[in-house]
């Protein structure tokens, strides 16, 4: 090993302790508790989150030292999101600090750097992304949304699809079609749009977990300031690729996965169902988690090192998603007949849940969420495509 990677390893542990350090003493309780309930968070709690996280120095830590980050290394950013996740804290909403501001601070022009960067880095302004689409989703080459430019703006008309958290957003990044003879490709570029504009209408979508978490987003000749194009008209495909390349060198599913299964463990000592049985299960489920932590490790050393394949990604996202629901699954049979107890509206008030520990409620609540986490942020079907294409070279 490298001395480099040792002092990227040193630096990692060193910025654990410090997580685990300001959970147990900055951390506000109400906010612990909340995360510890798996409660129902509104937007003033995840801008109270993501500004704590910003005084820390940590929101915006993998950024460039020019743009306020402390440039971190993948090895550091990736034990971040795992350690907040191990503990339980609440999700880093990612659409601002980890998508369109490192695509705006690479690509985007100096007005737009100056414009954007200081309010994403503070959650003073908060974002959407606008990808998916009925038709195209994993397939972001099929996107039908159009601006058409008029003069100074573009004239934007389409729809978008599962846009989390657009009721709470200010703005919204999205890839639109700005040629209709050239190949998708070649087609795409990179708006950003005020969620204020006209012609903007924003419709919830029903989840299972009986929460608004996702939207539609309908764009009926919706003027955008040319000014707000990011880099090159019809380049948007690239800036997409990069984008989608830092959403899925996260670690925050491994963190989830360690702490799901933790509180799986004290459920079957709390309720008193330990088995042979369970045992066997929960040891299933723990050597297969030390396989998927070995595995991110590894490949987040090679991505530092460029001996990476390109694949890395795909795998523990296919693994690691797969893995939170089979550990979810296990959770909510250890649960008995509280598993079957929703009560939203108590959850959502912060009451307690009908039936079970306090955090029955919220346990169901991710268990329910999480059955699309093997499609969202590219579907398991996608990421085995992309292995076999990489790895196996079929």
């Amino acid at each position: 090993m490298t001395d480099a990677m040792h002092e990227a390893r040193d630096a990692a542990e060193r910025l654990r302790q410090e997580i685990r350090n300001f959970y147990g003493r900055v951390m506000p309780d109400d906010l612990r508790a909340k995360s510890r309930r798996h409660q129902v968070l509104d937007k003033s709690d995840y801008v109270h989150w993501m500004r704590l996280l910003h005084e820390q120095g940590w929101a915006i830590g993998h950024w460039p030292k020019e743009w306020g980050g402390q440039a971190w290394t993948l090895l550091e950013r990736f034990a971040f999101e795992d350690q907040l996740a191990r503990l339980g804290c609440p999700w880093i909403i990612p659409f601002g600090v980890k998508y369109v501001g490192p695509v705006i601070y690479t690509f985007g022009s100096p007005a737009q750097k100056a414009r954007f960067l200081p309010p994403i880095a503070t959650t003073a302004e908060f974002w959407a992304q606008g990808y998916s689409e009925p038709g195209a989703g994993s397939d972001l080459a099929a996107l039908r949304t159009e601006a058409i430019r008029h003069g100074d703006h573009y004239v934007v008309n389409g729809q978008k699809v599962w846009t989390t958290y657009a009721q709470w957003a200010d703005w919204l990044f999205c890839l639109v079609k700005t040629t209709r003879d050239e190949p998708a490709q070649r087609s795409i570029s990179f708006l950003l749009i005020d969620m204020r504009s006209p012609g903007v209408t924003v419709k919830p979508i029903a989840t299972m977990d009986g929460f608004h978490h996702l939207n539609e987003v309908w764009l009926e000749d919706v003027r955008v300031p040319a000014e707000n194009l990011v880099g090159e008209e019809g380049a948007g495909w690239g800036y997409a690729k990069f984008l989608l390349k830092n959403e899925r060198t996260a670690g925050a599913i491994v963190g989830m996965a360690w702490h799901a299964l933790e509180r799986l463990k004290d459920l079957a000592r709390e309720s008193g169902r330990a088995s042979v049985r369970l045992d066997a299960r929960l040891g299933e489920l723990e050597l297969c988690l030390m396989a998927l932590e070995e595995a991110a490790y590894q490949a987040v050393e090679s991505m530092m090192l460029g001996t990476d394949h390109g694949a890395e990604a795909s795998l523990i996202k296919l693994r690691g998603t797969e893995l939170y629901q089979h550990i979810a699954e296990a959770t909510i049979d250890t649960l008995g007949v509280a598993g079957v107890a929703y009560d939203t509206a108590a959850l959502h008030a912060g009451g307690l849940p009908p039936l079970g520990p306090d955090d029955a409620g919220g346990i169901l609540k991710d268990h329910l969420y999480n059955r699309a986490s093997t499609i969202f942020g590219g579907a398991s079907e996608v990421q085995r495509n992309i292995v076999a294409k990489t790895v196996l070279g079929l």
